[in-house]
């Protein structure tokens, strides 16, 4: 997607955004379209960094960066060193507070993490380069006199406690510290200082910093006497009720150390048809016709998975990169006999094969049967047995004809994997840290 000279496309940013669903809240949408049609306009989003890694809920907001990018604005994505030590109050409990040390670690990973999101499209497309900031930076000199006079004056508590995470506190035998409570403070004057040191006149997030956003935008109101704007993005939520990115109680996260490509492109291949077909729009960044095009496909052939399939390519290569969704890819098909198992790296073999379900075994001369009931495959050595006779268990997809050989040391693949398979679509590994593939 090309990107128009700024200013020519700006007024058809917001109906991008609206058809893809990704304003659930702005301020006056009238005076934001005129902003923005004015020409290039400052705007930020602001990731706290309260884990090693941002997960795929974050990748909403980077939607929206993305598209008012390719509308020729100036995107900031500031990465919260200060306010990551206080945490935005949550609805149920207070949270923990991490070590600063730690913390710093944080916010490294995470700018490292997300900047091909911003950087690449400005250096392949010629778009305005990220800006990159922490508000530790202003955060940290601010002391308790400047902290009350020179913000905390121009903020009301009964404003403050309407914030709905604030009140279910407030209304919980929990109550709220004043440190959690003061959160909306640091982050209104995040979008002051963004204002004054790069004329930033519009903050993006999510719905449920509404109330810190907009106490943002009328703070640069009050002590700038400037106009500010904004705009939230929905919360999303699968078809039942649960947050976007959770399976099994794990997270999905961004950083391939924590969630490995290939289990990143497993779950968006994965995703209830209900869910894939509201998903696309927010997430895919193709022209409106071809995600229309895919939507109906899954309405009349829910079989063919498409849109589970373009979201899984889309953004497995934005999150990873193209070489990973290809090794994703080549991992899906080679676990079930349509590839070679040979064509794949041994870091992308070891997450598919233990994202699959493995089993670890210090013996490499283990019978096949055995190493089957082991695998979770089947549920005794009898089972295994039949299923043998039977013609239905492979190793690394060659059929087993004996349930008591031994796989001999050339099968161990590298890192020390098998790949076991019961009939079509029952897959599990087995690994053996001391079993190498032979030359």
């Amino acid at each position: 997607m090309t990107s128009a000279p700024p200013g020519t496309d700006a007024p058809s940013v917001i109906d991008e955004l609206h058809r893809r669903g990704l304003i659930a809240q702005s301020t006056d949408e009238d005076a934001l379209r005129a902003h923005l049609a004015e020409g290039p306009v400052t705007y930020y989003c602001g990731f706290d960094p309260t884990a090693a890694s941002l997960h795929v809920g974050h990748l909403i907001q980077f939607m929206v960066l993305r598209a008012l990018q390719r509308a020729g604005h100036q995107p900031i994505v500031l990465v919260g060193g200060a306010t990551g030590l206080i945490g935005d109050p949550r609805p149920s409990s207070e949270r923990q507070l991490n070590d600063p040390a730690q913390v710093a670690i944080w916010v490294d990973r995470i700018r490292r993490r997300v900047a091909p999101f911003l950087d690449q499209p400005a250096a392949e497309q010629g778009l305005r380069a990220p800006i990159y900031v922490d508000n530790l930076e202003w955060t940290s000199p601010l002391s308790a006199i400047d902290f009350l006079r020179d913000l905390g004056k121009h903020f009301r508590v009964n404003r403050m406690l309407a914030k709905e995470a604030v009140s279910a506190r407030l209304n919980s035998d929990a109550g709220i510290s004043y440190t959690e409570f003061s959160y909306q403070i640091l982050q209104a004057n995040d979008f002051r200082e963004l204002f004054r040191r790069h004329g930033c006149t519009l903050q993006s997030g999510g719905s449920d910093q509404w109330g810190n956003i907009t106490a943002g935008a009328d703070l640069v109101r009050r002590t700038e006497g400037a106009s500010a704007h904004a705009l939230a993005t929905p919360l999303i939520t699968t078809a039942d009720g649960k947050k976007i990115g959770k399976t099994e109680g794990a997270t999905i996260w961004l950083d391939p150390e924590h969630t490995s490509p290939y289990a990143f492109f497993q779950y968006w291949l994965n995703i209830d048809d209900v869910d894939a077909r509201a998903w696309l729009p927010l997430f895919s960044e193709r022209p409106a016709d071809e995600v229309a095009a895919l939507v109906r496909e899954s309405e009349e052939r829910p079989a063919s998975r498409a849109p589970q399939r373009a979201l899984a390519e889309e953004l497995t290569r934005l999150v990873h990169g193209p070489q990973e969704l290809t090794q994703a890819e080549a991992a899906g098909r080679a676990l079930f006999g349509r590839a070679e198992l040979t064509e794949l790296d041994p870091q992308t073999l070891a997450a598919a094969l233990t994202e699959a379900g493995a089993v670890e075994v210090d013996d490499p001369a283990v019978p096949v049967a055995t190493l089957l009931q082991q695998a979770g495959l089947a549920s005794s050595l009898s089972d295994a047995r039949r299923t043998v006779k039977e013609g239905g268990a492979y190793v690394n997809n060659v059929r087993v004809t004996d349930a008591e050989a031994v796989p001999a040391p050339a099968d161990w693949l590298p890192g020390g994997w098998l790949v076991l398979r019961k009939g079509k679509r029952s897959v599990a590994g087995v690994h053996c840290p001391g079993a190498a593939p032979t030359a």
